[in-house]
């Protein structure tokens, strides 16, 4: 069992920046591919990013990329997310996943609780 806690999440300006954390517990954290996701209210959960479990390649959706960067630290068994240029559209509450690097999350076997994002203009 794998468990993970988001955090780093708050409130900024339209153009600033925030990064989140993701800490991971109960499993072996370099074995795992793993991923963003980010739900705005009325809306399905997206595919933000995700990464390989040697932290190589990273994989964005087409709205953050050249603003977000994934990345990961395997011997600190934590993920994380730096956003830049931030925009009122990321506003969302952004969970981590573990997995997988699909943009399907069913494809994710775990995820954390979330961390709130919140972009004003």
């Amino acid at each position: 069992q794998v468990q993970l806690v988001e955090s780093g999440g708050g409130l900024v300006q339209a153009g600033g920046s925030l990064r989140l954390s993701c800490a991971a517990s109960g499993g072996t954290f370099s074995t795992y591919s793993m991923g963003w996701f980010r739900q705005a209210p009325g809306k399905e959960r997206e595919f933000v990013a995700s990464i390989t479990r040697s932290g190589i390649t990273p994989y964005y959706t087409d709205s953050v990329k050249g603003r977000f960067t994934i990345s990961r630290d395997n011997a600190k068994n934590t993920m994380y997310l730096q956003m830049n240029s931030l925009k009122p559209e990321d506003t969302a509450v952004y969970y981590c996943a573990v997995g997988s690097i699909s943009s399907r999350s069913t494809q994710y076997d775990y995820w954390g609780q979330g961390t709130q994002v919140t972009v004003s203009s």
